[in-house]
């Protein structure tokens, strides 16, 4: 996009042209720093479902006065003498030509309420859609549930739709960042992304908002290196750079990998002996995550660990004593790209509720099947406010790894 913004910028001061642009991104608010630091000056439509069923970014479409369609192949280097300077007839009314004009087209919000009904009343795939697809994009946070619930009946009358399959994903990954998110939330997301794209596996978006999150090896670039570079850039303009819901961290910062590595030298087990007493309470609760859910022999995985306090029991991390350890156990055979983790709490505060992440990935011996456990503990201080205790407390990690056989078609390739 910064090269048609660049492109483009005389012939809008020329009034020749008005730009909208599309972003296909999860977060909202990363393409809005994105924005804020390329300076943009137009506005962007926030589409995380891919509405438009684009199979690849970025495209251009190129609407005349009339509203009508010309072109979605054009280039910079031809725009100008393929659209702008052509004269365009139809005998439809011109489209709104004035700001004033443009406001009182704008579409009115759906009724939610409308939608669902002619849904549960028609009892078919696509009104369940339009439905999940109206409380995405219009109904915000509270919304989420009725979205997930919608989608889900459209996959039951209509499994085949890989495009429910995706926004499905995207709904629950949605869920997962907002304070309604419920255990599973990223696995469920990753495995519907997983299944749209089996379904069609051309689709370049989809493809790509799985190696987000996925391993070093199937990454085409870090997605999310910029952020700094933007903030600093931003800053040093005078202004305060958008402030993000959720902060790119781990695979959304890694950079591709030719060939699997491993930390060197090896770390040594923080509790080799089992020795340190266990959460019995869950008052920390942990949820694993694999992307992609499943691998091939040898293939590689990108393993997710979140770890939250209990809000139920009013559980919070004790920052004044070490931090976050986690320590992953290699089975014969197998590597991890880091056995020992650590997660250094926020600055300046002596207690906090903050989700702890941390990442890391697996590869999977050639001769490896079925579904195989990779012990994993973590170590951590917390305190339960009913009574008052702290405690250095340890938490058994069951990472249950599925490994697809290798066909005979695949062996021979």
């Amino acid at each position: 996009m910064p090269v048609w913004h660049n492109a483009t910028r005389q012939w809008v001061a020329d009034g020749k042209l008005t730009v909208l642009g599309i972003t296909q991104e999860q977060h909202p608010d990363r393409c809005r720093l994105f924005s804020q630091w390329q300076q943009f000056d137009w506005p962007i439509v926030w589409d995380p479902i891919n509405s438009l069923e684009s199979t690849a970014v970025p495209i251009i479409v190129a609407i005349d006065e009339h509203g009508i369609v010309r072109s979605t192949k054009l280039r910079p280097e031809t725009f100008e003498q393929e659209f702008l300077n052509v004269t365009f007839r139809d005998d439809a009314p011109p489209a709104a030509t004035t700001v004033a004009d443009a406001n009182n087209r704008r579409p009115a919000k759906p009724d939610l309420a409308a939608l669902r009904d002619r849904a549960e009343q028609s009892q078919t795939a696509r009104a369940f859609r339009d439905w999940a697809d109206a409380c995405v994009l219009w109904g915000g946070e509270t919304e989420v549930d009725a979205a997930i619930k919608a989608y889900l009946q459209a996959t039951r009358l209509d499994a085949d739709d890989a495009n429910v399959l995706f926004r499905l994903g995207v709904a629950y990954r949605l869920r997962l960042d907002s304070e309604r998110r419920e255990p599973a939330d990223f696995q469920r997301a990753v495995e519907h992304w997983e299944q749209a794209l089996a379904r069609n596996p051309n689709q370049y978006i989809w493809r790509r908002r799985i190696q987000q999150f996925g391993p070093r090896l199937d990454k085409p670039y870090s997605f999310y290196d910029w952020v700094d570079q933007a903030r600093r850039e931003i800053a040093a303009r005078g202004a305060t750079p958008i402030a993000l819901t959720i902060n790119p961290a781990g695979a959304e910062l890694a950079d591709p990998a030719r060939a699997f590595a491993t930390e060197s030298p090896a770390a040594e087990s923080p509790d080799p002996d089992g020795k340190i007493q266990r959460d019995a309470a869950w008052l920390i609760q942990s949820e694993v995550t694999l992307v992609p859910s499943r691998l091939r022999a040898g293939g590689t995985t990108r393993v997710h660990i979140a770890l939250t306090p209990n809000a139920v029991l009013k559980a919070h991390w004790n920052n004044e004593a070490d931090p976050l350890l986690v320590w992953v156990e290699v089975p014969k055979g197998w590597q991890v790209s880091q056995q020992r983790h650590s997660v250094v709490p926020p600055d300046k505060q002596e207690t906090s509720t903050e989700i702890r992440r941390i990442d890391f990935e697996v590869q999977a011996p050639a001769d490896a099947t079925g579904t195989v456990k990779l012990p994993a503990y973590a170590l951590y201080f917390v305190c339960e406010d009913e009574n008052g205790e702290c405690l250095y407390l340890r938490q058994d990690i069951s990472i249950d790894v599925e490994v697809l056989a290798v066909t005979d078609k695949e062996e021979s390739q």
